[in-house]
């Protein structure tokens, strides 16, 4: 999926320091930024709190912005604003739980997260996600990027794939199944 013109519009708006431009991308990306936090912390096995959720959000944010945009800067607008904001965010967020910083509680738990580091080998970088979305069918992989990269709802991507919203679910599951399992071939 390339980059869309209106993400572009946004992201050059943001570079430009348009006035509100820093809140629009906020606005738009920060579902997104949400589901990588819960995602990666739920596949590692970690019940994150209120708190630390948005500590995790907050410095993906900061790390967008720091040295003045220059991760928003380096993106060579080859894929989705929304899958390279995902990598960003995955791997701001997984550096951060591997710290295992003291001040981040857990919930239930005053102790900072453990990190298994024998969990199975994470998506890295753009280029694997899109590996394996190529491995799906069409249908299945614009449902995958719909809901993982772009934090679409379901009603969202029912209405732009026509299928049935109770349909998503099932597609959703059967794609992540395929992923793992060619994933783990690798």
């Amino acid at each position: 999926m390339s980059l869309s013109d209106f993400d572009r519009e946004l992201l050059q708006c943001c570079l430009d320091r348009a006035p509100r431009a820093w809140q629009n991308f906020v606005d738009r990306f920060l579902g997104l930024v949400i589901h990588v936090a819960n995602h990666v912390a739920a596949s590692r096995g970690i019940k994150l709190d209120q708190a630390s959720r948005d500590d995790l959000v907050a410095e993906v944010f900061l790390v967008l912005i720091a040295d003045d945009f220059s991760v928003l800067r380096k993106f060579r607008r080859n894929c989705s604003l929304a899958t390279y904001l995902t990598v960003i965010s995955r791997r701001v967020i997984v550096r951060r739980l591997n710290q295992g910083k003291r001040h981040m509680a857990v919930a239930g738990s005053p102790e900072p997260p453990i990190v298994d580091d024998q969990s199975p080998k994470r998506m890295e970088d753009a280029e694997e996600v899109h590996k394996l979305l190529s491995q799906l069918d069409e249908r299945e992989a614009t449902i995958v990027r719909m809901y993982h990269l772009e934090g679409k709802s379901y009603d969202e991507i029912s209405q732009t794939t026509g299928l049935a919203v109770n349909s998503i679910g099932p597609v959703l599951t059967r794609a992540r199944e395929k992923m793992r399992a060619n994933g783990s071939d690798q």
